[in-house]
């Protein structure tokens, strides 16, 4: 029997990819979760694996081809499946075709009876919110009397995904070319994404940015005491992965900046996992892909995999999943000489810690003018969760861990 698949559902805001190569052939054979095709995404490069198993009688896209999410990619004379599709059910004559909706000119949303009365929806447009997990009790239909449709549906994820917040309206720019020479780049679909995702956060984050700076002559020293010792193992022991300890530290002291809002539940989500995102510059553009259990892990460990995922988001090899799950993202614009700036909240997380570039100063200590290494730091927080004084003591919680690395990696 020849069964078609069709590309799945690729994660939280991927709607399509583009096809970069086919990686089988017509008359191949191919395995249960055995890659068939090769997608760039808005954020990353993936194989997307084969829910069946059997041979290939049709390939219906190629290299450059857009594919939307559940679009056919190949045919194939089933051998075995990875999940039973749902039986259709069967009725004594065949079913009439479902009409589309009616939909009044210029509607004027209802909201549905509060009085317990049923909710006027279609079973299609009931199956449709069941599988999108919106509460029809929320949502305002559009049709005659109140009647609910699967516009109203989508209409009502859009606006869960955007916070209710209506798309900025382009703004009309004069004609440049008036007085020289233009140039116009199309821009990339990973840059689109951050356009819009930096968008979102502005707009939904209350944003407070404050600054410190933490004394890391004695953190430094533990690095370069250490790096050798990380090098043998093929990792490379940098500043970050050194901070990311202290930022455990204090995000176990403060659960509030491991969180999330949810203004529709009028609630704060605490997590008690803690899944940090890497700020890393790509020929891409910016991603961000997260590191696991970060509390779970050592140095040497964390160091491994910080280089590991950090070359795979540089060309374009990392998955999905490890860009999505963060609790609390980290930017290092010290690298690149950058001392203070203001980091943008990676929503729906509520906080964001950017580090400098450390510069050796004159400061005193005890009395004496002494030449110690210097980082500055900015943290940004959502001032919906977060109180200033929160702000003030989660920083100096991570300068305290800095300038005492010792007792810092000892667990203190």
């Amino acid at each position: 029997m020849a069964t078609e698949f069709k590309l799945p559902d690729l994660g939280e805001g991927v709607e399509a990819g583009d096809v970069v190569s086919v990686l089988v052939a017509e008359g191949d054979t191919v395995e249960i979760d055995q890659s068939v095709v090769e997608l760039e995404t808005d954020k990353a490069l993936v194989e997307v694996p084969s829910s069946v198993a059997g041979t290939i009688t049709k390939i219906h896209i190629s290299a450059g081809d857009r594919v939307p999410v559940g679009s056919l990619l190949i045919s194939v004379e089933e051998g075995e499946k990875s999940v039973p599709e749902e039986p259709e059910a069967e009725a004594p004559t065949p079913a009439p075709k479902e009409e589309p909706e009616p939909r009044a000119p210029e509607p004027t949303p209802t909201r549905p009876p509060a009085n317990g009365d049923p909710i006027p929806a279609a079973p299609s447009t009931r199956r449709l919110a069941r599988e999108l997990g919106v509460d029809l009790t929320q949502v305002a239909g559009s049709g005659p009397g109140g009647r609910i449709s699967q516009d109203d549906i989508k209409a009502a994820v859009r606006d869960r995904q955007t916070g209710g917040i209506a798309p900025t309206a382009p703004v009309e720019l004069p004609d440049f070319s008036r007085w020289g020479n233009i140039e116009r780049q199309p821009l990339s679909k990973v840059r689109q994404i951050i356009a819009k995702n930096m968008s979102q956060a502005w707009q939904q984050v209350a944003h407070v940015t404050q600054f410190d700076r933490a004394d890391v002559t004695d953190l430094e020293a533990f690095r370069q005491r250490n790096k050798e010792k990380a090098e043998a193992l093929g990792a490379k022991l940098t500043p970050t992965v050194l901070a990311l300890k202290a930022i455990i530290t204090a995000l176990k002291t403060f659960p509030q900046f491991n969180a999330s809002l949810d203004t529709g539940a009028n609630e704060i989500i605490l997590k008690h996992y803690y899944n940090l995102g890497i700020a890393v510059d790509t020929e891409r553009g910016l991603l961000v892909p997260v590191i696991k259990d970060v509390d779970r892990k050592d140095i040497l460990e964390l160091a491994l995999e910080l280089g590991d995922i950090s070359d795979r988001a540089r060309t374009s090899k990392i998955g999905l999943d490890e860009l999505q799950g963060g609790t609390f993202t980290v930017t290092n614009l010290g690298s690149l000489g950058v001392g203070e700036f203001t980091p943008i909240v990676n929503h729906p997380e509520v906080a964001i810690l950017g580090f400098g570039r450390a510069r050796e100063e004159a400061t005193v200590r005890e009395g004496r003018i002494e030449p110690r290494l210097i980082m500055p730091l900015a943290l940004s927080y959502d001032h919906r969760v977060i109180d200033g004084a929160d702000g003030a003591r989660f920083m100096r919680k991570i300068v305290d861990a800095l300038e005492n690395p010792e007792l810092m990696l000892m667990g203190g």
